[in-house]
């Protein structure tokens, strides 16, 4: 099994590229993805699946050309309705990649899609997740670009995401590796770490949001407290990652 960070400094943004006996996944691809098809050569694999933790605001992905090219199918977390084929992933469900297993938490929150992927290895081992913008390392994802779409408050998507982090991700073991779709210098969190790996443990330690003590309330009030204005494109990006472009 091996697992690289494609990280992309202007976006902050990592996209995640796995490999296992022959077989690969790629999680939250960018929409150039020359990139990952000339890893699978070099590695001489077979794509598998095309993982994407939810609709991104602040890039358009490249799921569809990288589907297009490697016949690998996309995969969403329940809730999603994109406009082209998919596969809408039920949580708990599984998919097997080489001899690792990928299975799917359903962590609402930052959007009513955003899924935490879980891959557990060779060994039946809880080894990572690809938290896309549910855990950030240092802070959370937003809950109020989904506002309009979501029909609800940033208040009470705040609110779906402490339930989310508490009974999803906080209750993985302390050695899982966290990691997240963004670092530093995104949009999509308010106080995100320069670091673009940590672990659930360290996390739980030095995350103002995964505070062991903290209430509900309080959650929410700090989660929302302070957010800027999201970017005037993010909208229309969503947009364009749910139709096929």
């Amino acid at each position: 099994m091996n697992i690289e960070q494609i990280y992309t400094g202007c976006l902050a943004q990592g996209a995640y590229y796995i490999t296992s006996n022959g077989e690969a996944a790629i999680v939250d691809p960018l929409r150039e993805v020359q990139p990952y098809l000339d890893r699978l050569r070099r590695d001489n694999v077979k794509l598998k699946y095309i993982f994407e933790t939810h609709f991104h605001a602040d890039f358009v992905s490249g799921h569809l050309d990288l589907s297009k090219g490697t016949d690998a199918p996309i995969v969403y977390g329940p809730n999603a309705n994109p406009s082209f084929e998919a596969i809408i992933a039920t949580d708990g469900q599984i998919f097997k990649v080489g001899d690792v297993q990928i299975k799917v938490l359903h962590t609402p929150g930052h959007t009513m899609e955003s899924t935490t992927y879980l891959l557990i290895d060779e060994h039946g081992k809880d080894h990572c997740i690809f938290s896309g913008d549910t855990l950030f390392i240092g802070d959370v994802g937003r809950p109020d670009l989904a506002q309009k779409a979501a029909s609800m408050t940033q208040e009470e998507l705040a609110a779906i995401l402490y339930q989310s982090l508490r009974t999803k991700v906080m209750t993985l073991a302390d050695d899982v590796i966290v990691y997240p779709a963004h670092g530093a210098g995104s949009a999509c969190g308010k106080n995100m770490s320069k670091e673009t790996i940590s672990t659930i443990g360290i996390q739980k330690q030095f995350n103002y949001a995964l505070r062991a003590d903290m209430t509900e309330a309080e959650f929410v009030k700090e989660v929302t407290d302070g957010l800027l204005p999201p970017p005037a494109y993010f909208g229309a990006n969503v947009a364009m990652n749910k139709k096929r472009i």
